[in-house]
């Protein structure tokens, strides 16, 4: 049986069970093993293990039993034992219950007897304690104080409560009878008074808190109460303002007082408010007074620099001290005091800023102006100059005497940025030192002072000398410098709309002064684009005529014409090199001058009157059949210059002249094919039959068979 016990293990599986009897048996292993196979010896080895087996089972199956009759006994017994204890606890309750009742009834009896006590003892208290009054109330009738508490300098705590209470009895007594008694009572409370005000202060020096704590709680009553918080604020900034930031030295200050004034007054908020009150009344108003004083009258930037640092560092100590217990309404009462300091400073300040704007923008144009040597010419305005500017935007002519501006654009990138800096500043101490109410109205008027010198004093008054300075057209080797005027402009422009989109806008964004602001830049734009616009036609017109000057200078009749026509070595005319040379220079000028469609436009313009002028001169000259190519390789070289526009406009006009230029070579028996082809085939019959006019062969007979 032990053999068959050792069999089993956990967790125990029937195959390998079977697996362990099967090699434990004699004969029992494979046939190739070291014993041979025998299957009765196996057989007969399964029979004595299952009966094995069987003993085992009946032997576990009794004692199975025999632990579940025990396990039922032990139930029995266990519910018996719980009933019992259920009944014991039930009885406990009962007991439990009797025994709070009897309590709630004992109790009920001793409260009622304490009631009854008290009823008998308060009066009885009063009485003694009206006794005592009595008593000292006559030691001051009788003008000697006897009691050790009058006498005893360590008891003044009680000596307070006592004339204290005194001294309210005395102010109901009549005056002709009790004048004297009133009068030594109340020098002893002022007595009493100083002692306990000298006292807190000797504490507080000693840095004894609790001492300090008992004090103010005695002084709670009296009338001095008020003053002893007042030595307290005082000593509290003895030696607090040792730094060159008194800012900071009041933050730090009110912190301190703010961690130790609830251990010592019962109401702190009220002595802390009444510190950051001090400080603000006294210590910055003189602070603020004494730096903004000095330079009020004297030095305007200085003045307004140091108001704004004055009242943002006040307004940031206001946003620190916003995180104490102040009382209910703490924003009003610091609102309140930070007024009080700058109400005098605040009422004219957008007077002073604008008007030190005014003049340090007149200084800066001024200084400008007088480094370049320059004397402002005066821009007229009135009838006569309205008048002569419609005409000027309508014929293009200029009006009045061409100015020599020697290449000076009058334009300074310098000169606006410390514009728009000083400008920036404004705006900001505006938009910090304005009352909310007011602050889109004084920003719109710094808005109007910088549109003043910034846009019509700087940059229209460059505009104007650049339209004067622009020579007419007929004029030979002109300088042409209205395009750096354009440039500048442009880039002034950017950064003026910048400045507004920046720092105006966030001031007006809510207010009806938004439109208004719009409305001004709008008509602002507009009238110097429309400058600008004029201008560039006429520097246009200028271009045309320096191009006009070339071709009058450089083409000649015998180019087109040759009088050998089996010697011409040239692959274009000198004229038509010098006249793509200029055109690529001012092609990238103005690509340099501006951006965006600004530059398509221009070009665009340009090159349909390149194209033009080009067209008329051809227009010009006869062609024999070497001068026709010479003039093809002409426009060729032309069309070459017209692809650095890329323009696709401008290219197409001189591929349609190129085609019309073959008209000059082209043999008289396929001009009618050429004329059909694509590029001509929509043209004009006349424009055709001009250009096939200028062959110098086109009266032959020949010729104008085939074309009629």
């Amino acid at each position: 049986m032990a053999t068959t016990a050792e069999l089993f293990e956990e967790p125990f599986v029937a195959d390998e069970y079977i697996e362990r009897l099967v090699w434990r048996t004699p004969g029992g292993g494979s046939r190739g093993g070291p014993e041979a196979f025998d299957p009765k010896r196996l057989l007969e080895e399964f029979v004595n293990h299952i009966q094995e087996l069987q003993i085992m089972d009946e032997r576990i199956q009794r004692k199975v039993e025999k632990l579940e009759q025990q396990c039922q006994k032990e139930a029995k017994e266990f519910a018996k034992k719980v009933q019992e204890l259920q009944k014991s606890n039930q009885v406990a309750f009962q007991h439990f219950q009797e025994l709070d009742e009897h309590i709630s009834y004992v109790a009920t009896k001793v409260c009622h007897l304490g009631d009854q006590l008290e009823g008998v003892n308060t009066p009885r208290q009063r009485a003694v304690e009206a006794q005592k009054l009595m008593k000292y109330f006559n030691e001051f009738l009788d003008g000697e104080l006897k009691s050790d508490v009058f006498i005893n300098s360590e008891k003044i705590k009680e000596a307070a409560d006592i004339i204290q209470k005194l001294h309210l009895i005395a102010q109901e007594l009549p005056f002709d009878r009790f004048s004297e008694v009133k009068s030594k009572i109340a020098s002893k409370y002022h007595d009493l008074e100083c002692q306990l005000i000298q006292e807190f202060t000797s504490a507080q020096r000693r840095g004894e808190i609790s001492r300090m704590r008992e004090v103010a709680a005695v002084l709670l009553h009296f009338k001095g109460y008020s003053h002893c918080v007042d030595v307290y604020i005082k000593q509290c900034q003895e030696g607090a303002y040792l730094r060159n930031d008194i800012f900071e030295d009041a933050a730090i200050l009110c912190q301190r007082v703010n961690k130790q004034v609830g251990d010592i007054f019962s109401n702190p908020e009220t002595v802390l408010a009444k510190l950051i009150q001090n400080v603000f009344e006294i210590k910055l108003q003189s602070f603020v007074k004494d730096q903004l004083e000095e330079c009020r009258k004297s030095d305007a930037e200085q003045y307004l620099k140091s108001l704004y640092d004055l009242y943002t560092r006040t307004t940031n100590l206001s946003s620190k001290l916003m995180e104490f217990n102040l009382g209910t309404d703490k924003q009003t009462f610091l609102s309140k005091l930070i007024k009080s300091i700058f109400i005098s400073y605040l009422e004219n300040y957008i007077e002073v800023e604008t008007g030190y704007l005014k003049s340090r923008s007149a200084m800066i144009l001024q200084r400008y102006y007088d480094s370049k040597n320059h004397q402002k010419r005066s821009i007229g305005t009135g009838g006569i100059q309205d008048l002569k500017e419609r005409i000027r935007q309508r014929t293009n002519l200029p009006l009045g005497p061409s100015i020599d501006t020697h290449g000076e654009t009058f334009l300074s990138q310098e000169v606006v940025v410390n514009l728009l800096q000083e400008t920036k500043q404004a705006f900001e101490r505006c938009h910090r030192l304005s009352d909310p109410s007011d602050l889109p109205r004084n920003a719109f008027r710094i808005f109007t002072i910088l549109v003043e010198f910034l846009c019509i004093e700087h940059i229209d008054y460059a505009l104007e000398t650049g339209l004067a300075g622009i020579p007419s057209s007929d004029s030979r080797n002109a300088n042409l410098y209205f395009l750096d005027v354009v440039q500048q402009a442009n880039t002034i422009f950017h950064l003026f709309d910048k400045q507004f989109n920046d720092h105006l806008m966030p001031l007006i964004s809510s207010s009806p002064k938004l439109s208004e602001c719009l409305q001004k830049k709008k008509e602002i734009i507009e009238q110097m684009e429309m400058k600008l616009d004029t201008g560039i036609d006429r520097t246009l017109n200028c271009m045309i005529g320096q191009m006009k000057h070339i071709l009058a200078a450089e083409q000649k009749k015998t180019d087109f014409k040759p009088e050998d026509e089996n010697n011409v070595l040239i692959q274009y005319t000198n004229a038509c090199v010098k006249v793509c040379t200029y055109v690529r220079k001012q092609v990238e000028k103005i690509k340099n001058s501006m951006d965006g469609k600004n530059v398509d436009t221009v070009l665009m313009e340009l090159g349909v009157r390149f194209h033009r002028l080009i067209y008329e001169h051809l227009q010009q000259y006869s062609y024999s059949c070497m001068g026709g190519m010479l003039a093809i390789c002409d426009v060729a070289e032309y069309r070459k210059c017209a692809k650095d526009f890329k323009i696709p406009m401008v290219l197409h006009l001189f591929d349609t002249l190129h085609a019309l230029c073959n008209l000059l070579v082209v043999a008289p028996d396929n001009l009618k094919q050429v004329c059909s082809g694509e590029q001509l085939a929509n043209l004009d019959k006349n424009i055709l039959h001009s250009f096939v006019q200028l062959r110098a062969d086109y009266r032959s007979a020949r010729l104008a068979r085939h074309f009629s």
